[in-house]
């Protein structure tokens, strides 16, 4: 019984947002999401390659919708609110805001809070930038989200997905703050922003630029596009409005060279082009470029000057800053004796984590101002679920396209491989966690010991991301086999097979940590 009590501390005080406290909400949400996006020739392997960490408490309930036939004259209806269903089929809080005209057959895609992969092996990942109040309308159709669902259903190359997400914001009307998408498919990838066209008024605008084969960009809640360049249809894409909206609504006073990003941008970082996210990446991978944390504004993309691969960029996804000035536990230190020697050592506390909770954080300052100063790190424990998705376009799309996805906190849990092929996942993904605790939902199979750990992050660190290494290279080592003869069972069956591997390894995890901590030393 002690144990379960203390659990049900954990989980109770882990629900106030994992990480910080419930009136820090609005100021953390403004920082959710991260996407990286890499060209196929800055991949390692040639794959094209885009990303996501669902920052919040969406949805982590997962499907595979099948691709559909349907009849002249059917209508496809759009919704809003689906992203915080308890299951599929829950309509709790969602609405009907409309239907346009169906296609005759949709493709099969894979049904994430922010849906993110369809068969023909076209892929989106997202982040939110907010942009100006003055330009949201909330009778707009479209969320971003169903704009996603309806490109992927009928799209199977990205720069096409780009035009229709744009084309029916603009015909039907977009009804929610600033976005961002990272639209990818087997041989290019663009970064698509938009944001309403005022209040009351139908349309939207947007821009859409492609990333240079290249080169990586990143997007982490701040509009990255500069200057709009139509000549170059090929590379770039927009709405015929963004300049005259921005006059219109006083966002830009209509004389110099139009900048996209000065405009639209009203998050925490204006002034800026980027943050803390994207100075870090971008500076990680491309070093020589000698980039720097005052300047105005970082390039929209870098040459890597070492190709990444999947398991690179899901790395880079777990970066907490740690060994940089950024680093928050560096300040985190005690003393204490070591056996036979004086004076006491001096180092980094085993309590200390880059997740600690704000409570946490304001105890500390407040005993020793200046501890902890608050950065937005790239993992976060109030993640919902992210992805790594490649694209490769040298093997058939039910294979070819490889969604690496996982559940909480994208530097604790490992990642499972979805396929554009796959049908079916299991039972565990039919469950979002958020709105009860439930051992049958995939989310707290990970989240638990994830949490666990935390208690003394700097002694259970190294174990803990052997047992991440362990699954994922597990996981990777079988797939060249499988692309043999990716038959739809054959596909379900690995997905299954790594989850359970997954969870039997999650679920040691925890009965350590419970032995190591349940005693309370």
């Amino acid at each position: 019984m002690k144990s379960r009590s203390l659990l049900a501390v954990l989980i109770l005080s882990g629900l106030c947002f994992m990480g910080f406290a419930q009136e820090n909400y609005e100021e953390y949400t403004a920082q959710s999401c991260t996407s990286i996006m890499v060209g196929k020739k800055a991949s390692a392997d040639g794959s094209v390659i885009t990303s996501h960490t669902c920052d919040g408490t969406y949805r982590t309930w997962v499907h595979m919708e099948p691709a559909q036939d349907h009849p002249a004259g059917a209508t496809h209806k759009v919704y809003r609110g689906t992203m915080h269903t308890a299951f599929r089929g829950d309509t709790t809080g969602v609405r009907l805001m409309g239907e346009i005209p169906q296609v005759k057959h949709t493709y099969a895609y894979l049904n994430t809070a922010y849906p993110c992969l369809n068969e023909k092996q076209v892929a989106i990942g997202e982040t939110t930038f907010s942009g100006p109040d003055i330009l949201v309308n909330p009778k707009g159709m479209f969320t971003i989200e169903e704009l996603e669902r309806v490109a992927l259903q009928r799209c199977d190359n990205a720069r096409d997905a780009v035009i229709l997400m744009g084309t029916l914001a603009q015909t039907y009307g977009y009804g929610d703050g600033g976005e961002c998408l990272s639209v990818a498919d087997k041989n290019e990838i663009w970064q698509f922003e938009i944001t309403g066209c005022g209040k009351d008024k139908i349309g939207a605008v947007w821009v859409a630029k492609r990333v240079p084969d290249d080169e990586v960009a990143v997007s982490a809640n701040i509009p990255r596009i500069g200057k709009l360049d139509r000549k170059d249809s090929r590379n770039f894409l927009c709405s015929n409005n963004v300049e005259k909206v921005a006059k219109d609504n006083g966002l830009w006073d209509g004389t110099g060279e139009f900048v996209y990003w000065k405009a639209y941008n009203t998050s925490y970082a204006e002034g800026h082009n980027f943050r803390d996210r994207e100075y870090f990446i971008l500076n990680n991978l491309a070093p020589s470029l000698g980039l720097s944390f005052e300047q105005e504004e970082l390039p929209f993309s870098v040459k890597p000057e070492r190709k990444l691969s999947a398991a690179d960029v899901a790395e880079l996804l777990r970066s907490t800053f740690e060994g940089t000035d950024f680093d928050m536990t560096k300040n985190v230190i005690y003393n204490y004796p070591k056996r036979g020697e004086t004076p006491a050592y001096t180092g980094v506390s085993p309590v200390a984590n880059p997740w600690l909770t704000t409570s946490m954080r304001n105890t500390l300052n407040a005993i020793a101002p200046g501890t902890v100063d608050f950065r937005r790190t790239v993992a976060v424990a109030w993640c919902s679920y992210s992805h790594v998705t490649q694209l490769r376009d040298w093997l058939p799309d039910s294979v070819g396209g490889v969604c690496w996805f996982s559940v909480d906190n994208p530097a604790q849990s490992p990642r499972i491989p979805i396929f554009c092929g796959t049908t079916e996942l299991p039972d565990a993904f039919d469950l979002c966690g958020h709105k009860k605790y439930s051992d049958e939902a995939v989310l707290w199979q990970f989240r638990k010991a994830n949490k666990l750990a935390t208690l003394s992050w700097q002694t259970t660190k190294k174990g803990f991301m052997e047992s991440v290494k362990k699954i994922e290279d597990k996981a990777a080592e079988g797939i060249s086999e499988l692309e043999k003869d990716p038959t739809p069972e054959k596909l379900d069956a690995y997905t299954a097979k790594v989850y359970n591997e997954a969870v039997e390894e999650w679920k040691g995890l925890e009965e350590r940590y419970w032995k190591q901590f349940g005693s309370g030393f």
